[in-house]
């Protein structure tokens, strides 16, 4: 039986547990029992390669609270051993009151954050175990006990299946849905930002930590890791990836899902990165790549603002700021940011557009189809990419437009994106105007890319405008237009005569 089959099995278990309420609580729980299996895995495999290598292994658990003593106790047959199993409240006792206790404290016993009891300690110390049935709880050990994620494959396959789960959290909506950006837009974003071996990579808002996880997957997919030498393995797993996120739920996902991908010692630390003064950064606090979708829609009280030199309570124009502050010379940047940010014209946004503006190269604007972040939130986002290599000269725009509406159950996919991805590594294929087509024979020709010149940008209103899909608007003279009011009148007095008359009769 598939990974995937065994997490639906004890998704349906965990449903009907007591203590579990909805897609973010299961994924929660089988995130914790999840990651001390695969710790159980790794540590073995650390201590089978130290064996060959003539080395002794220490353990980073403690040896009564490993899997193999407290989860799944096998005899001398590699059978569970029913006799030392625990079950029921005796389970639920030693899980809540020894187990949880003794992980939560490794932050404490560590100073070092990049080592993996610090990194432990960090995912306990927001998490606890919510499973109220020890019956239950025996169920869901049982059977992920029987998965095994030494091999690669099965390792790649966890890593699917925990995106999945990620993703069905996301979809469940609330608060939860803010950890979770598409995989399509994600990957194009990636592929966009030219990242290479030795670049740090950073995200502001982690979440579940899609970008990172998606920049170690181009990094090392396929040939790319047999041809990384063991400096590079160093570098990409200790000195790439730098991050923060405000929330326990997410800081716990994104940390899991990190490791979980192969990401053993990522620089990910909760906190609300709004809360530091961005005039206090300097050259050797910033990064190469930004990479980020921060949350839009929040308001920060005045304190949070005094941090940044233009003073707004919109959190999208402070994230703009800070990620602006944080990227290196010659570094560049992708961003989601809601429409609002590109159009507004505001005392605020204006002047965080005027600086990004003359101080950055805004090269691509990607306007997305609303509907992406279905159904966490319906509003219209677009991409925003800027590189600190000098002013904005050119801005090259490209309209997203799937054949379908997006909704929950049919959201955007890679392909979507794939002409996008394309033309951004082929700009002589680009449309380097902003002129409309001529129409042929067939009709006006559609194209979903376009260039403006900055001089051409007024009042730094940024927002994406498809010359190319314009609706031709009929102006109508005040005597059109009151004749057309009488009409609809009429036709209601014609309709609501008829309902009284059925009414009536």
């Amino acid at each position: 039986m598939s990974i995937q089959n065994n997490i639906d099995r004890i998704t349906d278990i965990l449903r009907r547990d007591d203590g579990i309420s909805g897609a973010m609580h299961y994924t929660e729980q089988i995130s914790w029992v999840l990651f001390l299996k695969f710790l159980n895995d790794y540590e073995d495999n650390k201590a089978d390669e130290a064996f060959l290598e003539g080395t002794e292994y220490t353990h980073v658990l403690r040896k009564d609270l490993r899997w193999q003593q407290w989860a799944c106790p096998k005899d001398e047959n590699g059978v569970l051993d029913v006799k030392r199993a625990l079950t029921g409240s005796d389970l639920i006792d030693f899980v809540n009151n020894t187990l949880f206790p003794y992980l939560k404290a490794f932050k404490s016993t560590t100073n070092d954050p990049k080592t993996l009891t610090y990194k432990i300690g960090a995912i306990f110390e927001y998490l606890d175990n919510r499973i109220a049935s020890g019956h239950t709880l025996r169920e869901v050990l049982d059977i992920i006990d029987k998965l095994d994620f030494q091999s690669n494959d099965e390792l790649f396959e966890l890593s699917q299946v925990y995106e999945n789960l990620l993703k069905s959290m996301g979809s469940d909506g609330g608060n939860s849905g803010e950890f979770y950006t598409p995989r399509a837009i994600i990957k194009a974003m990636v592929e966009t930002t030219h990242i290479k071996v030795g670049d740090t990579i950073y995200d502001g808002a982690v979440g579940s930590g899609g970008f990172l996880v998606e920049a170690f997957d181009f990094l090392t997919a396929g040939t790319k890791k047999e041809n990384l030498s063991a400096k590079d393995w160093e570098t990409i797993q200790n000195h790439t990836f730098f991050g923060q996120e405000k929330t326990s739920l997410g800081y716990v996902m994104g940390m899991m899902n990190m490791i979980l991908h192969g990401i053993e010692s990522p620089n990910v630390f909760k906190g609300n990165t709004l809360t530091q003064n961005i005039r206090d950064y300097q050259e050797k606090d910033r990064h190469n790549v930004i990479l980020a979708n921060p949350p839009f829609g929040g308001k920060e009280k005045k304190q949070i603002q005094q941090n940044f030199p233009v003073e707004s309570n919109a959190t999208e124009i402070l994230f703009m700021q800070h990620f602006m502050k944080m990227l290196k010379l010659e570094g560049r940047a992708a961003i989601v940011v809601p429409e609002g940010v590109l159009f507004q014209t505001n005392n605020a946004f204006t002047k965080v557009k005027q600086t990004l503006l003359e101080n950055f190269n805004v090269h691509t604007i990607v306007s997305l189809p609303a509907g992406v972040f279905l159904p966490y939130s319906g509003v219209k986002t677009n991409i925003i990419y800027f590189d600190r290599n000098g002013a904005t000269n050119n801005i090259w725009y490209y309209d997203v437009t799937p054949p379908y509406k997006l909704t929950k159950n049919k959201p955007i996919a890679y392909e979507h994106l794939q002409e996008f991805v394309h033309l951004f590594h082929h700009p002589k294929e680009r449309n380097a105007t902003n002129a409309k087509l001529k129409e042929s024979q067939s009709g006006v020709e559609v194209s979903y890319n376009w260039t403006v010149n900055i001089a051409d940008i007024k009042d730094y209103d940024l927002s994406a405008k498809n010359p190319h899909k314009v609706v031709e608007v009929v102006h109508q003279t005040p005597k059109e237009l009151l004749k057309a009011i009488k009409q609809n009148d009429a036709a209601i007095n014609t309709l609501m005569n008829q309902i009284e008359s059925l009414i009536d009769g």
